[in-house]
């Protein structure tokens, strides 16, 4: 069949990087399955087995060859995968071959490659949501006083900064790395449980010494960067493991998202724009058109990401027992292109924040259009100090301000309430008090000392965690 009459997803093609695409590779996969066949028999060999360090040398020799046709071959005959990988590793071993997979069930190489791949897929987009952060926290200090309109019900409500909305964003990522983290920090391996989880086959292998069969799970945790495996299991770890990491993806969604529909409103309304290089086209049918395809790309796999964590919550409630095996086609979807669906709406979110256009005129105008009804309080309050009644004076803001809104939103007119007032001999203020109280920066509150709080206190210690000491560009994985 010819390449193109395949389906091939996006996921691979379009969105995830290489370096994700590979921690869910096959070759990856299957060298991490001859790893643990090594570590199994390392382990084994220190707890007084007959294996001999010639054994493990030519495992090790041959680790990170696969021999996809003489596996693929003798899966045909067997219709099981790991028992083909074993033989296909027994021939290019055949000093091991004896050894390998000793006392093991197929979820040994199985679940314990999953849960290093998760951590390893983890690690990289915890590395990326860092690169995030550091966009926005340059964002978020270069426009943390320049003033702009807030909203709730998205319908202007009081002022905020560029810098502080960008906090917003950043604050709500930095919630969903330490939740990462979190998972990251107690995450252990299924380890060498058997078939039930009793390790009934390891215990009869050590003669009934129950302190190395306890010593082989320790050696092997260790030896894949683990500080331990987990208590007890069935056969297969604990399918809430994939719940919880999804889970934590979800949030990643969940921000990318809010961040891409707000960036999305805000081009609608000429304040900010994500990137648009010089010969991208935006429309095929109206060529002035500068569509925000990027954040509409994040929305898009933030929806898919979110939908999948129903999957793992679904498979962790129907694990009959000791284990089924219906959670096996499900998983080997739904993991990975969640992982995979993150890394793209991060690879994405990481070019929108370098390059974000600041349009600080029309925010300016868009300001001064609805800021003499915000100063409204302001102005009475000063009009008292001059004299004025408060009550009368608030019976009279409301008139004005409601007939300069009828003439802006029913003839088109400019918002003039600032004349109505100026005209009003109640009110006894000059243009210059006026002027003083239509400072924009005096209607921000704490927006600059919340910002560079939440960079000082939140993002700074994300960035230090993440990024090479010293160089300000490159990550660390």
């Amino acid at each position: 069949m010819d390449a193109h009459d395949r389906y091939i997803s996006p996921l691979s093609t379009r969105y995830a990087d290489d370096e994700m695409q590979y921690i869910f590779s096959e070759n990856n996969k299957f060298r991490t399955w001859h790893r643990l066949w090594i570590s199994l028999a390392k382990a084994e060999k220190e707890c007084g087995l007959d294996i001999t360090q010639e054994q493990i040398d030519e495992m090790t020799a041959h680790c990170d060859e696969i021999d996809y046709d003489t596996a693929a071959a003798r899966e045909r005959e067997v219709r099981h995968d790991v028992m083909a990988h074993i033989y296909a590793f027994g021939k290019q071993c055949p000093k091991a071959e004896p050894i390998i997979h000793l006392g093991a069930t197929s979820c040994y190489v199985g679940d314990n490659t999953d849960i290093i791949i998760m951590r390893d897929a983890s690690k990289l987009l915890l590395k990326k949501a860092a690169g995030v952060v550091k966009n926005l926290y340059d964002f978020a200090d270069r426009y943390k006083d320049l003033p702009c309109l807030a909203y709730t019900h998205l319908q202007p409500a009081q002022l905020t900064t560029v810098g502080k909305r960008a906090s917003l964003w950043l604050y709500e990522l930095s919630l969903d790395i330490a939740e990462l983290e979190h998972r990251l920090s107690g995450l252990k391996m299924l380890g060498s449980k058997g078939t039930t989880g009793t390790q009934a086959s390891f215990k009869e292998l050590f003669g009934g010494d129950e302190d190395k069969v306890k010593r082989v799970e320790e050696l092997i945790a260790a030896d894949n960067g683990f500080d331990g495996c987990v208590p007890v299991s069935g056969q297969t770890y604990s399918r809430k493991i994939d719940f919880l990491f999804l889970s934590a993806l979800s949030g990643f969604a969940q921000s990318a998202s809010k961040f891409a529909n707000d960036m999305r409103i805000l081009q609608s309304f000429e304040e900010l724009e994500e990137p648009f290089e010089r010969g991208q086209v935006g429309s095929s049918a109206m060529p002035y058109k500068r569509n925000p395809m990027r954040c509409e790309r994040m929305c898009a796999l933030a929806r898919y990401v979110m939908a999948d964590t129903m999957n793992p919550a679904v498979t962790a409630a129907t694990q009959w027992f000791e284990r089924t095996l219906d959670d096996s086609a499900n998983k080997r979807i739904s993991v990975p292109e969640a992982f995979l669906a993150v890394d793209a709406i991060l690879n994405i979110w990481i070019n929108v924040t370098d390059g974000i256009t600041v349009y600080d005129k029309v925010i300016a105008r868009r300001v001064a259009e609805k800021l003499p009804f915000m100063a409204t309080e302001n102005v009475m309050m000063r009009a008292v100090k001059a004299g004025g009644d408060r009550q009368e004076l608030h019976e009279r803001l409301r008139v004005h301000s409601h007939a300069a809104a009828a003439a802006v939103k029913l003839e088109g007119r400019r918002n003039d309430l600032i004349d109505r007032i100026l005209a009003d001999p109640a009110f006894r203020l000059s243009k210059n008090d006026i002027d003083d109280l239509l400072d924009p920066s005096k209607y921000i509150g704490r927006c600059v000392s919340q910002t560079e709080e939440l960079l000082h206190d939140v993002a700074l210690p994300v960035i230090k965690k993440y990024y090479v000491a010293g160089s300000g560009s490159e990550l660390k994985v």
